[in-house]
Protein backbone atom coordinates (compact mmCIF):
# COMPACT_ATOMS: atom_id res chain seq x y z
CA UNK A 1 0.00 0.00 0.00
CA UNK A 2 1.43 3.56 -0.80
CA UNK A 3 1.78 5.72 1.92
CA UNK A 4 1.92 9.22 0.87
CA UNK A 5 -0.73 11.08 -1.10
CA UNK A 6 -0.13 11.21 -5.14
CA UNK A 7 -0.60 14.33 -7.16
CA UNK A 8 -0.67 13.91 -10.95
CA UNK A 9 -3.15 13.01 -14.10
CA UNK A 10 -5.89 10.76 -14.14
CA UNK A 11 -5.77 8.44 -16.96
CA UNK A 12 -9.49 7.40 -18.25
CA UNK A 13 -8.97 3.93 -19.77
CA UNK A 14 -12.52 4.11 -21.24
CA UNK A 15 -15.82 5.47 -21.54
CA UNK A 16 -17.31 5.38 -18.27
CA UNK A 17 -20.74 6.81 -16.64
CA UNK A 18 -21.64 10.11 -17.20
CA UNK A 19 -21.97 11.31 -13.73
CA UNK A 20 -18.64 9.92 -12.87
CA UNK A 21 -16.92 11.14 -15.29
CA UNK A 22 -18.41 14.65 -14.94
CA UNK A 23 -16.99 14.13 -11.25
CA UNK A 24 -13.31 13.13 -12.01
CA UNK A 25 -13.46 16.29 -14.07
CA UNK A 26 -14.34 18.30 -12.13
CA UNK A 27 -12.13 17.39 -9.21
CA UNK A 28 -8.72 16.42 -11.00
CA UNK A 29 -6.93 16.59 -14.18
CA UNK A 30 -8.10 13.55 -16.42
CA UNK A 31 -6.33 12.66 -19.61
CA UNK A 32 -9.38 10.47 -21.64
CA UNK A 33 -7.34 8.12 -23.51
CA UNK A 34 -9.84 6.35 -24.98
CA UNK A 35 -10.70 10.10 -26.96
CA UNK A 36 -6.81 10.32 -28.09
CA UNK A 37 -6.55 10.21 -32.13
CA UNK A 38 -2.63 8.39 -31.17
CA UNK A 39 -3.11 7.14 -27.69
CA UNK A 40 0.65 5.47 -28.34
CA UNK A 41 1.90 9.51 -29.21
CA UNK A 42 -0.21 10.75 -26.17
CA UNK A 43 1.02 8.01 -23.27
CA UNK A 44 4.86 8.76 -24.76
CA UNK A 45 3.95 12.19 -24.58
CA UNK A 46 2.33 12.41 -21.25
CA UNK A 47 2.52 8.55 -19.55
CA UNK A 48 4.91 9.84 -17.07
CA UNK A 49 2.13 12.58 -15.55
CA UNK A 50 -0.54 9.25 -14.78
CA UNK A 51 -0.81 8.45 -11.15
CA UNK A 52 -3.74 6.35 -11.34
CA UNK A 53 -5.89 4.63 -13.86
CA UNK A 54 -9.72 4.58 -14.06
CA UNK A 55 -10.67 1.72 -16.00
CA UNK A 56 -13.52 -0.62 -16.39
CA UNK A 57 -14.25 -4.79 -15.93
CA UNK A 58 -14.44 -4.87 -19.84
CA UNK A 59 -10.83 -3.06 -20.62
CA UNK A 60 -8.56 -3.69 -17.40
CA UNK A 61 -5.58 -2.03 -18.11
CA UNK A 62 -3.43 -4.21 -19.92
CA UNK A 63 0.91 -5.23 -19.60
CA UNK A 64 1.25 -2.58 -22.40
CA UNK A 65 -0.28 0.13 -20.70
CA UNK A 66 0.83 -0.53 -17.46
CA UNK A 67 4.49 -0.56 -18.97
CA UNK A 68 4.01 2.58 -20.39
CA UNK A 69 2.32 4.76 -16.80
CA UNK A 70 6.09 4.76 -14.79
CA UNK A 71 4.90 6.98 -12.28
CA UNK A 72 1.19 4.37 -11.87
CA UNK A 73 0.12 3.68 -8.24
CA UNK A 74 -3.25 2.38 -8.42
CA UNK A 75 -6.04 1.16 -10.80
CA UNK A 76 -9.06 1.72 -9.86
CA UNK A 77 -11.69 -0.38 -11.96
CA UNK A 78 -15.60 0.64 -12.73
CA UNK A 79 -17.22 -3.21 -12.27
CA UNK A 80 -16.62 -5.89 -9.91
CA UNK A 81 -14.44 -7.79 -12.07
CA UNK A 82 -10.89 -6.93 -12.75
CA UNK A 83 -9.39 -10.27 -14.65
CA UNK A 84 -8.59 -7.92 -17.43
CA UNK A 85 -5.93 -6.51 -15.50
CA UNK A 86 -2.94 -8.79 -14.88
CA UNK A 87 -3.23 -7.62 -10.62
CA UNK A 88 -0.14 -9.83 -9.22
CA UNK A 89 2.37 -7.94 -12.45
CA UNK A 90 0.50 -4.76 -10.81
CA UNK A 91 1.16 -5.72 -7.13
CA UNK A 92 4.75 -6.29 -7.76
CA UNK A 93 5.03 -3.50 -9.34
CA UNK A 94 4.18 -1.75 -6.23
CA UNK A 95 0.75 -0.80 -7.67
CA UNK A 96 -2.95 -0.70 -5.99
CA UNK A 97 -5.73 -2.43 -7.50
CA UNK A 98 -9.98 -1.70 -6.94
CA UNK A 99 -13.32 -2.88 -7.82
CA UNK A 100 -16.66 -2.26 -6.98
CA UNK A 101 -17.76 -4.91 -4.26
CA UNK A 102 -20.82 -5.51 -2.81
CA UNK A 103 -23.12 -2.54 -4.36
CA UNK A 104 -23.51 -4.91 -7.66
CA UNK A 105 -24.77 -8.28 -5.47
CA UNK A 106 -28.34 -7.78 -5.34
CA UNK A 107 -29.04 -6.83 -9.15
CA UNK A 108 -26.59 -9.71 -10.76
CA UNK A 109 -28.38 -11.87 -8.08
CA UNK A 110 -32.10 -10.59 -9.26
CA UNK A 111 -30.77 -11.39 -12.60
CA UNK A 112 -29.24 -14.75 -11.91
CA UNK A 113 -32.98 -15.98 -10.39
CA UNK A 114 -34.89 -13.99 -13.46
CA UNK A 115 -33.19 -16.10 -15.90
CA UNK A 116 -33.33 -19.65 -14.29
CA UNK A 117 -37.20 -19.07 -14.00
CA UNK A 118 -37.52 -18.09 -17.18
CA UNK A 119 -35.64 -20.61 -18.59
CA UNK A 120 -37.18 -23.39 -17.46
CA UNK A 121 -40.47 -21.88 -17.67
CA UNK A 122 -39.99 -20.76 -20.65
CA UNK A 123 -40.96 -16.84 -20.29
CA UNK A 124 -39.52 -15.51 -23.22
CA UNK A 125 -40.41 -18.23 -25.94
CA UNK A 126 -43.80 -17.94 -24.55
CA UNK A 127 -44.12 -14.20 -24.98
CA UNK A 128 -42.86 -14.97 -28.64
CA UNK A 129 -45.21 -17.35 -29.25
CA UNK A 130 -48.18 -14.90 -28.27
CA UNK A 131 -46.20 -11.89 -30.20
CA UNK A 132 -45.83 -13.71 -33.52
CA UNK A 133 -50.34 -14.80 -33.02
CA UNK A 134 -49.94 -18.70 -32.61
CA UNK A 135 -51.38 -18.71 -29.23
CA UNK A 136 -53.68 -21.64 -29.39
CA UNK A 137 -54.91 -23.77 -26.33
CA UNK A 138 -52.36 -25.90 -25.49
CA UNK A 139 -50.18 -25.44 -28.39
CA UNK A 140 -47.20 -23.78 -26.75
CA UNK A 141 -46.58 -26.70 -24.57
CA UNK A 142 -45.40 -28.60 -20.86
CA UNK A 143 -42.29 -26.57 -19.10
CA UNK A 144 -40.15 -27.79 -16.12
CA UNK A 145 -41.35 -26.54 -12.57
CA UNK A 146 -38.77 -24.21 -10.75
CA UNK A 147 -39.40 -24.86 -7.15
CA UNK A 148 -37.68 -27.68 -5.46
CA UNK A 149 -35.35 -27.86 -7.96
CA UNK A 150 -31.26 -29.43 -7.19
CA UNK A 151 -29.47 -25.91 -7.98
CA UNK A 152 -25.15 -25.72 -7.93
CA UNK A 153 -23.87 -22.42 -7.91
CA UNK A 154 -20.30 -22.29 -9.26
CA UNK A 155 -18.60 -19.92 -7.24
CA UNK A 156 -19.99 -19.17 -3.29
CA UNK A 157 -18.56 -15.50 -2.87
CA UNK A 158 -20.35 -12.17 -2.60
CA UNK A 159 -23.21 -12.95 -5.63
CA UNK A 160 -22.39 -16.88 -5.40
CA UNK A 161 -24.74 -16.34 -1.99
CA UNK A 162 -26.76 -14.43 -2.78
CA UNK A 163 -28.22 -16.38 -5.55
CA UNK A 164 -28.68 -19.21 -3.17
CA UNK A 165 -30.13 -17.29 -0.81
CA UNK A 166 -32.51 -16.42 -3.35
CA UNK A 167 -33.48 -19.35 -3.88
CA UNK A 168 -34.20 -21.11 -0.94
CA UNK A 169 -37.59 -18.89 -1.27
CA UNK A 170 -38.06 -21.66 -4.14
CA UNK A 171 -37.36 -25.11 -1.60
CA UNK A 172 -34.18 -25.40 -3.72
CA UNK A 173 -31.78 -27.65 -2.54
CA UNK A 174 -28.51 -25.64 -2.96
CA UNK A 175 -24.91 -27.15 -3.15
CA UNK A 176 -21.38 -25.56 -3.99
CA UNK A 177 -18.24 -25.85 -5.36
CA UNK A 178 -15.51 -23.25 -5.05
CA UNK A 179 -11.93 -23.37 -4.18
CA UNK A 180 -12.35 -24.69 -0.94
CA UNK A 181 -15.34 -24.71 1.62
CA UNK A 182 -17.14 -21.55 2.83
CA UNK A 183 -17.16 -21.10 6.84
CA UNK A 184 -20.97 -20.82 7.93
CA UNK A 185 -23.07 -21.64 4.99
CA UNK A 186 -25.07 -25.08 5.20
CA UNK A 187 -24.80 -26.04 1.88
CA UNK A 188 -23.87 -29.02 0.27
CA UNK A 189 -19.92 -28.89 -0.79
CA UNK A 190 -18.84 -30.32 -3.89
CA UNK A 191 -15.29 -30.94 -4.34
CA UNK A 192 -15.01 -30.13 -8.35
CA UNK A 193 -17.23 -28.87 -10.77
CA UNK A 194 -17.90 -31.96 -12.11
CA UNK A 195 -19.02 -33.26 -9.14
CA UNK A 196 -21.64 -30.06 -8.80
CA UNK A 197 -23.33 -30.53 -12.52
CA UNK A 198 -23.89 -34.29 -11.60
CA UNK A 199 -25.70 -33.80 -8.16
CA UNK A 200 -27.77 -30.54 -9.77
CA UNK A 201 -31.05 -30.10 -12.34
CA UNK A 202 -29.47 -26.36 -12.69
CA UNK A 203 -25.72 -24.84 -12.89
CA UNK A 204 -25.50 -21.18 -12.15
CA UNK A 205 -22.14 -19.66 -12.65
CA UNK A 206 -21.53 -16.88 -10.52
CA UNK A 207 -17.41 -17.50 -10.05
CA UNK A 208 -14.92 -14.90 -11.48
CA UNK A 209 -13.38 -14.89 -14.49
CA UNK A 210 -9.72 -14.61 -15.91
CA UNK A 211 -7.08 -17.53 -16.76
CA UNK A 212 -7.69 -19.44 -13.36
CA UNK A 213 -11.21 -20.45 -14.50
CA UNK A 214 -11.52 -20.12 -18.04
CA UNK A 215 -12.90 -23.10 -19.84
CA UNK A 216 -13.63 -24.51 -15.92
CA UNK A 217 -17.63 -25.26 -17.52
CA UNK A 218 -16.32 -27.94 -19.68
CA UNK A 219 -17.53 -30.41 -21.96
CA UNK A 220 -17.74 -32.87 -19.12
CA UNK A 221 -19.40 -30.61 -16.98
CA UNK A 222 -21.68 -30.44 -19.46
CA UNK A 223 -22.34 -33.78 -19.99
CA UNK A 224 -22.49 -34.29 -16.08
CA UNK A 225 -25.61 -31.76 -16.25
CA UNK A 226 -27.32 -34.01 -18.44
CA UNK A 227 -30.09 -33.54 -21.42
CA UNK A 228 -32.88 -32.74 -18.33
CA UNK A 229 -30.36 -29.89 -17.41
CA UNK A 230 -29.86 -26.44 -17.58
CA UNK A 231 -27.22 -24.08 -17.24
CA UNK A 232 -27.58 -20.46 -15.66
CA UNK A 233 -24.34 -17.79 -16.56
CA UNK A 234 -23.90 -14.42 -15.02
CA UNK A 235 -20.24 -14.62 -14.49
CA UNK A 236 -17.92 -14.42 -17.22
CA UNK A 237 -17.97 -16.35 -20.88
CA UNK A 238 -14.87 -17.00 -20.56
CA UNK A 239 -15.67 -19.87 -17.72
CA UNK A 240 -17.69 -21.34 -20.24
CA UNK A 241 -16.16 -24.15 -22.95
CA UNK A 242 -18.59 -22.01 -25.06
CA UNK A 243 -18.44 -24.53 -28.50
CA UNK A 244 -19.28 -27.56 -25.94
CA UNK A 245 -22.41 -25.62 -24.70
CA UNK A 246 -23.53 -24.98 -28.42
CA UNK A 247 -23.09 -28.66 -29.25
CA UNK A 248 -24.81 -29.32 -26.21
CA UNK A 249 -28.00 -27.40 -26.76
CA UNK A 250 -27.62 -28.17 -30.63
CA UNK A 251 -27.76 -32.26 -30.46
CA UNK A 252 -30.13 -31.66 -26.90
CA UNK A 253 -27.76 -32.76 -24.65
CA UNK A 254 -28.58 -30.00 -22.61
CA UNK A 255 -32.15 -28.98 -21.89
CA UNK A 256 -31.65 -25.01 -21.78
CA UNK A 257 -29.29 -22.05 -21.04
CA UNK A 258 -29.69 -18.52 -19.55
CA UNK A 259 -26.76 -16.82 -20.69
CA UNK A 260 -25.84 -13.21 -19.84
CA UNK A 261 -22.26 -13.00 -20.94
CA UNK A 262 -20.40 -14.62 -23.54
CA UNK A 263 -17.05 -15.59 -25.16
CA UNK A 264 -16.76 -12.73 -27.36
CA UNK A 265 -18.79 -9.83 -26.77
CA UNK A 266 -21.24 -8.50 -28.32
CA UNK A 267 -21.09 -11.71 -30.76
CA UNK A 268 -23.38 -14.60 -30.16
CA UNK A 269 -22.99 -17.70 -31.55
CA UNK A 270 -25.44 -17.54 -34.27
CA UNK A 271 -26.93 -21.36 -33.40
CA UNK A 272 -28.37 -20.17 -30.48
CA UNK A 273 -29.75 -16.74 -31.83
CA UNK A 274 -33.36 -18.85 -32.94
CA UNK A 275 -33.53 -21.53 -30.07
CA UNK A 276 -36.45 -20.92 -27.85
CA UNK A 277 -34.66 -23.56 -24.95
CA UNK A 278 -31.89 -20.23 -24.67
CA UNK A 279 -32.79 -16.99 -23.22
CA UNK A 280 -30.15 -14.13 -24.32
CA UNK A 281 -29.11 -11.27 -22.60
CA UNK A 282 -27.09 -8.33 -23.54
CA UNK A 283 -24.33 -8.49 -20.41
CA UNK A 284 -27.49 -6.82 -18.19
CA UNK A 285 -26.71 -8.38 -14.41
CA UNK A 286 -25.50 -4.83 -12.91
CA UNK A 287 -27.55 -2.45 -15.68
CA UNK A 288 -29.84 -0.80 -13.49
CA UNK A 289 -29.40 3.06 -12.95
CA UNK A 290 -29.73 2.24 -8.93
CA UNK A 291 -26.39 -0.33 -9.39
CA UNK A 292 -24.46 1.68 -11.71
CA UNK A 293 -24.46 5.06 -9.60
CA UNK A 294 -23.62 3.23 -6.57
CA UNK A 295 -20.72 1.36 -8.65
CA UNK A 296 -19.88 5.18 -9.89
CA UNK A 297 -19.53 6.69 -6.41
CA UNK A 298 -17.60 3.62 -5.16
CA UNK A 299 -15.13 3.95 -7.72
CA UNK A 300 -14.68 8.00 -7.09
CA UNK A 301 -14.46 7.60 -3.47
CA UNK A 302 -11.40 4.52 -4.34
CA UNK A 303 -9.94 7.37 -6.78
CA UNK A 304 -10.48 10.57 -4.17
CA UNK A 305 -8.92 8.25 -1.23
CA UNK A 306 -6.31 7.50 -3.29
CA UNK A 307 -5.61 10.89 -4.37
CA UNK A 308 -5.90 12.26 -0.93
CA UNK A 309 -3.70 9.72 1.14
CA UNK A 310 -2.53 6.56 -1.00
CA UNK A 311 -4.90 3.96 0.15
CA UNK A 312 -8.07 2.47 -1.48
CA UNK A 313 -11.69 1.66 0.06
CA UNK A 314 -12.20 -1.35 -1.58
CA UNK A 315 -8.52 -3.33 -3.21
CA UNK A 316 -8.78 -6.36 -4.64
CA UNK A 317 -8.26 -9.20 -2.02
CA UNK A 318 -5.05 -10.99 -2.11
CA UNK A 319 -5.68 -14.32 -3.73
Amino acid sequence: MSQSAPSGTVLQVCELLPSLEAEMAARYEVLRLHEQSDPAACLAERGAEVVAAVTSARYGVSDELMDALPELGAIVHFGVGYERTDVARARARGIDVSNTPDVLTDCVADLAVGGLIDVLRGLSAADRYVRRGEWVPGGFGLRTKVSGKRVGVLGLGRIGRAIARRLEGFGAEISYHSRRPVEGVGYRYAASARELAAGADVLVIATAGGAGTSGLVSAEVLAELGPRGYLVNIARGSVVDEPALVSALVEGRLAGAALDVFADEPNVPAALLDRDDVVLLPHIASATRETREAMGELTFRNLERYLAEGTLVTPVPAS
